[in-house]
């Protein structure tokens, strides 16, 4: 995991690598770069700390992993900890008690610090004006801006924007495109693949070397391209009605690639495995994608725990023909946006070609989303979420784990999905009907045992093939 080590001499703190050399006795390290904005340092000019990743860590309390999520969300762009608190049933006395002592940082310190670190991105990479970066990085105004940058940076935006480097600069043919960072190392192509298996056609567009999708911000659609870009970072190629609210944008695009959260210390125990640990070793960077659209996610889940891959795409593909937002002139196949759950619960899906007690359960599960009944905004504990979900008729408990560990759920372990139960059986797991009391072992981290499982099952497959 990334460390950040401040100076007390100096009042600066550096990232990993940095080429100061201070004497150890003036050293505190900080697992959060907001952490030490918040006990008083600065950035450092030199490794410029805010352009790495500086996820948080899972090994935090469940409640304390939600409240983060919440605020990646933007929960106080222009609410209070006291409504943040409210919302996950605490005090928000009890909930900055909790993030101080196990982040280092209140709430708002952490809200505050990661749309600073973002805008100073948005002045390296970027051409968008002052004002522009402002309000793509979440902040109501620009005297606001500009405060921020200076209690961060300790500069003005004008003044940091003629500090970047030559090379900082991305130049793009329409859109912009912005640096994603990532802690090293990052199994790029294991995500691509696991993508890939689960795209909604039409939705989504995956190739050897890039992801595409199309979004909808406010009503007005827009276009996201991923490709690598470097050791440390993937390049997001973005087309959007607006910049305003980009923050958002890309810290969902960082949740659904799985690279928003610290999971050091899941490898470390992973690798300790009688069955797992060689697997995890081989397959360095392996991470959990999450979702874009937490509802699509339950959809593709609710279909394909009844039909094989070909049938749920051929179905998915026809609930979209149907009851899609069409988007004309978009490339690589995609053209349309995924209907709402509102959209899908008054739908007549029986036309949809799929079986009708499939089509029975996406409208059941569909109603039950519109109506607030299953929420996916990741508020509700683990247990909270698998239980209103399996209250849906006919969704088993296999498709409920899927769908939180798509949502970010790290404990989370689909034991039902076909290359997890491949895997693990290969391995010398032993039956399918003990295949949850092997991965009881796994916990905290078994939706990242899960992906490590579901990436490595189609080389088990070809290396216990019959000659």
């Amino acid at each position: 995991m990334t460390t950040f080590s401040a100076v007390r001499t100096t009042g600066i703190y550096c990232r990993p690598g940095c080429g100061a050399r201070p004497r150890a006795e003036n050293v505190v390290t900080f697992e959060l770069a907001a952490a030490a904005e918040a006990a008083g340092y600065r950035a450092c000019l030199k490794c410029r700390p805010y352009r790495v990743a500086g996820a948080v860590s899972a090994r935090s309390p469940e409640l304390v992993c939600r409240a983060v999520q919440q605020i990646i969300a933007g929960a106080l762009d222009e609410d209070t900890e006291t409504a943040l608190g409210h919302h996950l049933g605490v005090s928000a006395r009890h909930l900055r008690r909790l993030f101080n002592e196990h982040l280092g940082v209140t709430p708002t310190q952490l809200a505050y610090s990661r749309r600073a670190h973002f805008a100073r991105r948005l002045l390296d990479d970027s051409d968008l004006t002052i004002t522009q970066v402002a309000l793509a990085s979440g902040f109501g105004s620009v005297r606001h801006f500009n405060r921020a940058m200076r209690d961060v940076f300790r500069s003005s935006p004008r003044d940091l924007r003629a500090r970047r480097r030559r090379h900082d600069r991305l130049v793009a043919d329409g859109g912009l495109t912005l640096r994603i960072p990532f802690e090293p190392p990052y199994d790029w192509d294991a995500t691509l693949r696991f993508l890939a298996q689960r795209a909604i056609p039409g939705v989504e567009s995956v190739d050897d070397r890039s992801y595409r999708r199309t979004i909808v911000l406010d009503g007005d659609p827009g276009l996201l391209e991923l490709e690598a870009g470097g050791p440390d970072h993937l390049l997001l190629h973005t087309h959007l009605p607006y910049w305003e609210g980009l923050i958002h944008v890309v810290e969902r695009t960082t949740r659904m690639l799985g690279i928003d959260t610290d999971t050091t210390a899941g490898e470390t125990l992973l690798a300790t495995d009688p069955l797992l640990g060689s697997l995890v070793t081989r397959q360095a960077g392996v991470r959990v994608p999450g979702a874009w659209g937490p509802f699509e996610v339950g959809v593709h889940a609710v279909i394909s725990q009844e039909l094989d891959p070909a049938s749920t795409r051929d179905a998915l593909a026809a609930i979209l023909r149907s009851h899609a937002t069409h988007v004309p002139g978009l490339p690589h196949g995609l053209k349309y946006v995924f209907p709402s759950a509102a959209t899908l619960a008054d739908a007549n899906l029986t036309a949809c070609q799929m079986p009708i007690a499939v089509s029975s359960t996406v409208s059941k599960f569909a109603s039950a989303v519109a109506s607030g009944v299953v929420q996916l905004d990741g508020e509700a504990s683990l247990d909270e979420l698998v239980s209103a979900l399996t209250a849906v008729p006919e969704v088993d408990a296999g498709t409920a784990q899927m769908i939180a560990l798509r949502l970010g759920y790290h404990d989370a372990f689909p034991h039902a999905d076909p290359q997890v139960g491949t895997a693990l059986r290969l391995i010398g797991a032993g039956p399918s009907g003990a295949l949850e009391d092997v991965a009881e072992r796994w916990r905290p981290w078994r939706a990242l045992a899960a992906a490590h499982l579901a990436a490595r099952a189609p080389l088990l497959s070809l290396e216990n093939a019959p000659n």
